[in-house]
Formats: C-alpha cells, sequence, structure tokens
C-alpha cells in the first residue's frame, strides 16, 4: 500500500510521532503501551482538526441542500420523464446557491492519505524498520509497547509464536484485537448511521435511500479488514470514529433541520446554544442612565408698583 508519491507525508507522519512520544516519554516510560497509546489518540486528534475545515464546509453544503430541499423535489416532480433535463436543472439549482453535492467526499479524501501514511509507518515499524526520519530506538520501543496485553506491532493473524518473541501472551493478544476491531465496527457502524438518518429525514424521496441504508448495515464489514491491521492502525481508526461521532452530533446539535410551511417556504429554526454555552456567563444589559427629574418652575406673581397696591393716584 506504500505510494513513493507520499513519502513527503510519510516523513511528516513519522516527525509527528516522534515528537509527540518525546513528549509523553517525560513524564511515562518511553516503552510504556500507554505512552503510546496516547501517542497514536494525539496525533489523530491533530489530523482531526487539520481537516475540521474540509468538514464545515462539507456540512454547510449540506445545510444548503437540504434548504433546497423543496425545489429540488418539484424539479424532480415537473421533469420526471427527462432525467437529463430534470438534472440539469437541479445542478443550476445547486450551483446558484453555492451548493456541491460532492461536498461530503471531501473529509473522506482528504483521510484517505492520513490512513495510508499511518498504515506505512506503522507497518514499518512493526517490522522493525527504522524508516522515514525514525530511529531504531524509537522503533524497537513501539515493538516493545503493550495496549492491554496486546503488543502495538501486532494483528490477528500474527503467529502466536512472534507474539510471544514481543513478550506477550498469544491468547490475552488475540482476545484484545478481536475486542478492538469490534470497537471499530461497531463506531462505523454508528457513524454511517448518524450520517445517513439525517440525510433520510430531510429528502424522505431521495432515490438513493434504499442504497444509503444498504450502505449503513454493509459499512461495520469494512472492519473485518482491520483484523489483517496492526493493532495501532486500529486504535487510530477507532479513535477518529469516536471523533467523527462527536463531531456530527456537536454540527447536528446547533444546525437542526430546516422547517418548511405548506407553501415551501422556510421556517426560521431557533438554534439551540453549545454546551459551553450553557455555563458562560451573560454580561448584565447596561443600564439606562435615571432621567432627570423634571424641574418645577413656580409662576411668582410680578411685583406691582405701590400706587397700585394702595389704589392711590400720583399727583
Amino acid at each position: 500500500m506504500e505510494l513513493s508519491w507520499l513519502n513527503w507525508l510519510y516523513t511528516a507522519i513519522a516527525w509527528v510521532i516522534t515528537h509527540i512520544h518525546n513528549f509523553y516519554s517525560l513524564v511515562l516510560s518511553p516503552d510504556n503501551g500507554l505512552n503510546w497509546a496516547l501517542t497514536i489518540i494525539t496525533l489523530t486528534v491533530l489530523m482531526r482538526i487539520l481537516i475540521f475545515p474540509l468538514f464545515l464546509k462539507q456540512m454547510r453544503s449540506s445545510k444548503k441542500m437540504q434548504e433546497l430541499a423543496p425545489k429540488v423535489q418539484d424539479l424532480r416532480k415537473r421533469y420526471k420523464n427527462d432525467k437529463q433535463r430534470m438534472n440539469q436543472e437541479v445542478m443550476r439549482v445547486y450551483q446558484e446557491a453555492g451548493a456541491n453535492p460532492l461536498g461530503g467526499c471531501l473529509p473522506v479524501i482528504a483521510q484517505f492519505p492520513i490512513f495510508i501514511s499511518m498504515f506505512t509507518v506503522l507497518n514499518a515499524m512493526a517490522h522493525g524498520q527504522p524508516r522515514f526520519g525514525m530511529t531504531q530506538e524509537l522503533v524497537d520501543s513501539a515493538r516493545a509497547a503493550h495496549i492491554f496485553g496486546a503488543p502495538l506491532p501486532a494483528t490477528f493473524f500474527t503467529s502466536g509464536a512472534d507474539i510471544e518473541k514481543y513478550g506477550a501472551d498469544p491468547v490475552v493478544a488475540k482476545i484484545v484485537l478481536v475486542i478492538f476491531v469490534a470497537i471499530s465496527s461497531l463506531t462505523t457502524f454508528l457513524t454511517v448511521r448518524q450520517s445517513v438518518t439525517r440525510s433520510m429525514a430531510q429528502m424522505p424521496d431521495n432515490p438513493m435511500a434504499q442504497q444509503q441504508k444498504i450502505l449503513m448495515y454493509i459499512s461495520p464489514l469494512f472492519a473485518v479488514f482491520s483484523l489483517n491491521f496492526p493493532l495501532g492502525l486500529i486504535l487510530y481508526w477507532v479513535t477518529t470514529n469516536v471523533w467523527t461521532l462527536g463531531q456530527q452530533h456537536w454540527f447536528y446539535s446547533r444546525n437542526p433541520m430546516p422547517q418548511f410551511d405548506a407553501k415551501g417556504n422556510l421556517i426560521p429554526v431557533e438554534v439551540k446554544p453549545g454546551f459551553f454555552a450553557r455555563f458562560r456567563k451573560t454580561p448584565p444589559a447596561p443600564e439606562k442612565p435615571a432621567e432627570p427629574e423634571p424641574k418645577i418652575v413656580r409662576q411668582q406673581p410680578t411685583r406691582q408698583p405701590r400706587s397700585k397696591r394702595t389704589g392711590s393716584k400720583k399727583s
């Protein structure tokens, strides 16, 4: 699976792994399984943060497509006998609104080179090969690390004799590997289910709905192929699935599905505050300065001349 044109990415992944591992080695033993588990989890989180803008772009494009659903539905009814014209009109509506139907592929495409790089680097470490700028000391440290009794470079099909060379019990190691593969399969299913359920709710008449359902139930089977992956790579896959679940839940909770009235007009939906917004103190509204009380002006009688007060005439 190694691709020569990705050598720069392999080297970058190995460099990041080395520095993250060195950081955790300040408080943990370099050969400790927890050290290596944290290294892989941290690397995964950094990679997902790196492609987070692509996720936002995907979700915003998906939201625009939801808002255009009534128009698209009308076009499908109008041109149901002319699929070519229907597709042209639908794409025109998407383009005018700035929605990209293929936007959902961006995070997957971005993750693919990262997954290949993780597999290549961890596979080299599993075979004791100090490649891509890694030292032999770092490779030996990874090969000596155990996570819940399973060697980091071991796969389910690694022979019992080879697992014993890592200083681990073959039975315990294989049980741990099966549990991690099961978790990987479950998180893959939940991730796809979360996305497909949302898609089907927003577009009940989607002609691809049946294919999406099939994909939802087939997707966990892809995790079975990870039986041939090193434990470190399975840990990466579980971590990225958990991250995706939380990321999608965060976006969906802040961006509920659009609602439409009988005429197909978009109904404004109040966005729920985020989790941290509940604990954020709302600054008090500035107090209006008190209006000054109106001055009471007393009308004083004008002082009359003495002659007028006494009624005498001036001679």
